[in-house]
């Protein structure tokens, strides 16, 4: 489904050595607004990676055109997702952003249901939910299921949200909305994407649920380790004491 005829998706990806997906999760992002009929821009922020991965988004980006894709370089001791989507969203020129991940595991096919769904409610944000409808997740190990269960269930008890999937990081945003959130979050890593819904309620925006199936990284590692557990039980209490 086509937006309305002035909206323009700026799409921010964070990346950090992910040289083997870009050029397929690119080409899906190029194909699926491409077919949908909606303007659109990628937006690549690199955190110095090391494998190439820069070099291979300037590549895409002589590909497709440097109108569709912008390729900006950030290094930081601090980088996270929060840190991307404040240079990223300096260089968007679309009114709604598209946050998603760059291995493969958030497919674009679900960017026009997402557009869809935001029309039809006008809502401020939809977020892509693994735990709601036809919605799942493939690939993970017992281990890594339990633990994303777990910090939701968790979350949702404490926090009461009023949104099925609080870590996920597949999300369409109202620009204004997102430039907003992001001046009141504070929380880095694994516990940032839950602060925004959180945030969002607080602020009386809107928010929608597309059920999406996520998909564990065919290419490179995870970055799920102890210390983001750790990081986010400590933001979780945080939140809970703060809101």
């Amino acid at each position: 489904m086509a937006a309305e005829a002035g909206d323009k998706f700026s799409v921010l990806l964070p990346t950090y050595n992910e040289r083997e997906n870009l050029p397929l999760v690119v080409w899906l992002l190029v194909r699926t607004f491409r077919q949908s009929g909606n303007n659109f821009e990628i937006i690549i922020i690199d955190d110095g990676s090391p494998d190439g991965t820069q070099e291979i988004a300037e590549q895409l980006e002589k590909i497709y055109g440097s109108d569709k894709i912008i390729v900006r370089e950030i290094i930081s001791i601090l980088f996270s997702s929060g840190t991307a989507y404040i240079h990223g969203m300096k260089h968007a020129t679309g009114n709604f952003i598209v946050i998603m991940d760059a291995d493969l595991s958030h497919h674009p096919k679900f960017i026009p249901e997402f557009i869809r769904k935001q029309k039809e409610g006008n809502f401020d944000i939809v977020s892509g939910t693994r735990y709601k409808g036809n919605g799942g997740v493939y690939g993970w190990d017992l281990k890594r299921k339990l633990i994303s269960r777990g910090a939701n269930f968790i979350t949702q008890v404490l926090l009461r949200p009023g949104a099925s999937d609080l870590t996920g990081s597949f999300r369409l945003y109202r620009k204004e909305v997102l430039q907003k959130l992001m001046e009141k979050c504070v929380s880095k890593g694994y516990v940032f994407q839950m602060e925004m819904i959180v945030r969002a309620r607080q602020l009386g925006y809107t928010i929608g649920e597309v059920p999406i199936s996520f998909v564990d990284r065919v290419y490179g590692e995870s970055k799920l380790g102890g210390n983001e557990i750790v990081s986010f039980l400590k933001g979780l209490w945080t939140l809970f004491a703060t809101t």
